[in-house]
């Protein structure tokens, strides 16, 4: 059975859908309904699930976790994620996009040139992001450093950029599937705000 956390912290809600250690959703946000409303659009239709209002103890350590990446703070997220139901398409792009560091940003397109499809591909899959702020979705903008769009709104996503930023001035290159996705500074997209 899948159970169900959410916690107001600090003002903002967190919410956490788990199976046995393993997540099978998580989502943030302004209002506990919206939240749970996301949580319960990514778990899988013909699974029970159960909503508590007192955290388990693997529950709290993820909500701290969101917390703390919605802070900007740099989190260990080696959590067991519920990749396994979603297309093969949409797992490449969720773990491409996983692997983007702490102050950086890549683009739409370089994500789809690591993972093959198209840019609009890669953005429908961010769009439906069941595991946010965990695979960092709002780290992926436009080509021209532009923030491009967001479920949680573009401000929000301004926001957690902003939290982010470390002072980096250089783009670095990581390997995922075997290919490059080249990442830049998170600047990169604030110098293009001011």
């Amino acid at each position: 059975m899948i159970e169900i956390y959410s916690q107001n912290i600090d003002g903002v809600w967190f919410s956490v859908a788990c199976n046995q250690g393993q997540i099978v959703s998580s989502s943030f946000g302004l209002s506990q309904q919206l939240i749970l409303g996301n949580i319960l659009a990514n778990i899988p239709f013909n699974v029970p699930f159960q909503v508590f209002h007192e955290p388990s103890f693997f529950a709290k350590h993820v909500l701290s976790s969101l917390k703390r990446i919605y802070g900007g703070q740099n989190v260990n997220t080696n959590f067991s994620l519920a990749f396994a139901r979603l297309p093969a398409y949409t797992q490449k792009v969720l773990k491409a996009t996983a692997e983007i560091p702490l102050g950086y940003v890549t683009s739409y397109g370089l994500i789809a040139k690591a993972v093959g499809g198209g840019p609009r591909a890669v953005g429908n899959v961010m769009a439906a992001n069941p595991f946010a702020p965990i695979v960092p979705c709002h780290r992926v903008v436009k080509s021209n450093f532009t923030i491009g769009g967001y479920g949680g709104g573009l401000k929000t996503k301004l926001e957690l950029l902003c939290r982010e930023k470390r002072g980096f001035s250089n783009s670095k290159e990581l390997e995922v599937s075997g290919r490059q996705l080249q990442v830049f500074p998170v600047e990169y997209v604030l110098r293009n705000l001011a």
